[in-house]
């Protein structure tokens, strides 16, 4: 029997209250399939541990981590620490660390929901957002000078390196290859100078590599516009950190809430542990009262099975959110229902 180490993140807010039903759905299958999975949680890495302690996590933390098969993590921020600290101070350095280079955004609009976007019908949007996760817009290169002075500036310096575009590219490519055969570049090289026109020259140098797939690109803004005009027309889109940040976040809004949207923070060689996470946040304004939706958590736990090598298990619990969603009436209060938490969980157990 395969046994597979699992880091349990919960961190804040609702990270808590949605880990767990993830927990009880990935025993189940555990169970159903053959492997075992051995947690170890880290309840103390979080926004509370850095007003107590002035860190995220311990010094050690990603040492601690290292030899696990995988991380699932819950959420990241609270009101009081400012939200680049909470988030340079745990879940960034977990990506950089394990190369964690691709984030893996499925959005799907499932039989049930309703989108908000008129065009966006059940069974007709299915693509995938694939981001760039380490570096791009979100480098660590710059700072401030003359702070408090009337000429205080700030320095941000988008990094985009030849290895770091073409690997997460590849990826990219080799996924619409196994999709649709279809990929989608986000761009803005008509404003933007230098990176830009770096990043479509790699595009159309890597898809020399891919015949079987036809490619085109968009630019950011007019992208944006068509996820909500046209959504079905979409497979597989890359983008840089920041755009494929900005885009994925829409379409989960067009497929009908960020609270069911999971995430896969992967490091495709496998030499570290990648990372899996829904993406709604900590949502403070209802931490605590139990009506949290789970189907993040649990779909990023089907994400994390996938990659540990039981796809049957991951199409399980697949197959079991779309039922709960088509042939119940069960939803929680982001999804305009009245159940809690637990019994959102109970149900999808009991379809499972």
């Amino acid at each position: 029997m395969t046994n597979h180490r699992i880091a349990l993140i919960p961190g804040d807010g609702i990270g808590a209250e949605v880990l767990p039903p993830a927990q009880q759905v990935l025993d189940v299958l555990g169970r159903r399939h053959g492997f075992t999975l051995d947690y170890t949680s880290y309840d103390d890495w979080s926004c509370e541990r850095y007003l107590r302690e002035g860190a995220m996590m311990p010094e050690n933390g990603i040492d601690q981590l290292r030899d696990k098969d995988a991380i699932l993590l819950g959420a990241v921020g609270y009101p009081g620490v400012p939200d680049h600290v909470s988030l340079w101070g745990l879940l960034i350095p977990i990506r950089r660390s394990f190369r964690q280079y691709v984030n893996l955004r499925p959005i799907h609009v499932f039989e049930g929901i309703d989108s908000p976007v008129r065009g966006a019908v059940a069974g007709e949007v299915d693509f995938v957002v694939v981001r760039e996760n380490v570096e791009g817009e979100y480098s660590e290169v710059g700072g401030r000078l003359n702070r408090g002075f009337d000429d205080e500036m700030a320095v941000q310096e988008a990094v985009f390196t030849r290895t770091g575009v073409t690997r997460v590219l590849d990826y990219a490519f080799d996924l619409a290859a196994q999709r649709k055969g279809r990929l989608t570049s986000a761009t803005k090289s008509n404003g933007i100078v230098h990176t830009m026109p770096f990043w479509d020259q790699l595009v159309a140098e890597r898809a020399e590599h891919f015949p079987q797939v036809a490619w085109d690109q968009e630019h950011i803004d007019a992208l944006a516009a068509k996820f909500v005009l046209e959504p079905s027309r979409f497979d597989v889109v890359v983008g840089s950190n920041l755009f494929g940040d900005i885009l994925s976040d829409l379409a989960a809004a067009v497929a009908g809430s960020i609270g069911i949207a999971p995430a896969a923070n992967l490091n495709p060689e496998r030499e570290f542990p990648s990372m899996f996470e829904p993406v709604h946040g900590s949502a403070p304004d209802i931490a605590g009262q139990g009506i949290a939706n789970p189907l993040g958590a649990v779909w990023s736990a089907a994400m994390m099975l996938d990659h540990l090598g039981h796809p049957e298990a991951a199409k399980d619990i697949t197959g079991a959110i779309a039922a709960v969603l088509a042939k119940t009436d069960v939803r929680t209060h982001d999804l305009g229902g009245t159940s809690t938490t637990a019994e959102f969980t109970d149900k999808l157990l009991e379809l499972l």
